[in-house]
Parts: C-alpha cells; structure tokens; sequence
C-alpha cells in the first residue's frame, strides 16, 4: 500500500505541473498550435514520434515540419504530391532521417485515405491499450517500407517501453480541464492508459519505491501503471506530470 503522504506529495507535483504555463516549453505546445482535431492528432503523432533528446530542438524540428505542411497537416497528409515531399526527404532529428519521415507521411496518408484516421486506427482491437499499439503498429506498417524505419514506433510485444506512443495517447485521451492534454479521443478511456516511461520517470519513480523493476521496458510500464492505478483508479497517468516534473525541473 502507498502511504497517504506519498499520496499527497504526488497529488500536489501534478497540480503544480499540469498547468498551462507548462505546454510552452514542451514539445505538446505543437499540437496546440491547432484546433481541428485531425491537425491536432497527426502534429501531436509527428512531434511525439521525434520527442527524444533536447525538448527546445525537438519543438524547433516539429515546427519545421508543420511550417513544411503550411501549418495545414491533415489537408497536406490527405493530398500531398510526390513533388510536395521534396523538403521532408533532407529531414533529421537524430536518427529520425529523410527515409524515415517520407514513409510516416505516407503511412499517415494511407490511414487517413483507407482507415478514416488515426483515433479510428488506435480504437481498433481489444480494450487492453498495449493489444491497440500492437494493432496500430502493424497497419502503420502494411505498407512496404525501409527495413530502418521500423525503430520508429516501439513495439511492447517486444517489450519496449514504448514510452512515445504512450505520451501521445495521453495527450489525445486525458481530458484533465487544465488545458495541456487534450481529450478529443472518445474510444479510448484514460484509466486505461499506460504511464509513459523514460530514464527521468523511471529514476524517480524508484526512489519513490513506486517502481522495483530495473529496466525501463514494457513490464517496469505495467508494474508502475498498476501502482498509480492505485492513487487514481480513473486518471493514472496523471502522475506523468508529477514523475516528469520532479525528474526533469527538480533533478530529484
């Protein structure tokens, strides 16, 4: 059982985190730049697929692609040329290249064009979240595409931690009336969602003693997932703010 104080130090981090004021310097702050919920959804699903290394280049990269998209994604996604990709095929963030980016725009047109969207896509399957990431991953990928590619969306059948797609899932799903995530999926409740993982939340996670398990891998997802489900059965990954916050902002 977690003691009420630890209780109660969480329940003050997500409310002193899940602010406003905190999607300025976060890579949601480009989802937000939109408000037609399939521009929200794919520049949340392109900024969330590169959300890895320093937040200020992460948003800087994002930015690019929206302004190559005319700050109009989903219009860009559902008719684009091959002549329109030209500037997307010199694309980097990190190991996130040129092949790599003109494939996810194509997959991204293909789910919009023969699978209505990506809400839709993400609904399918089982009600367990990790069975949808599994379905959602393997029609991203029914199309042939460069072997190097794959990387790109974490696989939790392989037991990655998948902590991207679990970010953006919380970013579609929670409504939490504080402005930051933004609740326009329907077909997905947040007491199902998964904590997204990473090295920060992790670390803290384990002083807190909520988090035994070692590796950041899809078993150390479910084991810290269950923990929060037990600060709030309806809203766990909440407490993504709290672990974030307290790892990234106070080096706890």
């Amino acid at each position: 059982m977690i003691p009420d104080h630890l209780k109660e130090f969480l329940d003050s981090k997500v409310e002193q985190y899940n602010m406003p004021l905190f999607i300025e310097s976060d890579p949601i702050c480009i989802p937000h730049l939109f408000s037609k919920k399939e521009d929200i959804e794919i520049a949340g699903f392109l900024t969330a697929t590169i959300a890895w290394g320093q937040r200020k280049t992460i948003i800087n990269n994002a930015k690019k692609l929206m302004q190559w998209m005319d700050y109009r994604p989903h219009e860009f996604i559902v008719n684009f040329k091959e002549q329109d990709l030209k500037p997307f095929k010199k694309f980097v963030h990190r190991t996130f290249n040129g092949i790599d980016c003109v494939y996810f725009l194509q997959s991204l047109k293909n789910i919009y064009i023969n699978h209505y969207n990506l809400e839709d896509v993400f609904s399918k399957d089982s009600d367990e979240v990790k069975n949808k990431i599994i379905h959602f991953r393997k029609l991203f990928f029914e199309m042939p595409y460069p072997l190097r590619v794959a990387k790109h969306i974490s696989n939790p059948e392989e037991n990655s931690a998948a902590k991207r797609i679990n970010m953006y899932l919380r970013w579609m799903v929670r409504n939490d009336k504080k402005g930051v995530d933004f609740g326009i999926w329907k077909n997905i409740k947040a007491s199902q969602l998964y904590c997204p993982l990473d090295v920060h939340s992790g670390n803290v996670a384990r002083k807190l003693g909520l988090l035994n398990r070692k590796q950041n891998d899809w078993k150390a997802v479910e084991e810290l997932t269950t923990q929060l489900k037990s600060l709030d059965q309806t809203d766990p990954v909440k407490y993504d703010f709290a672990l974030f916050g307290l790892g990234v902002f106070e080096n706890f």
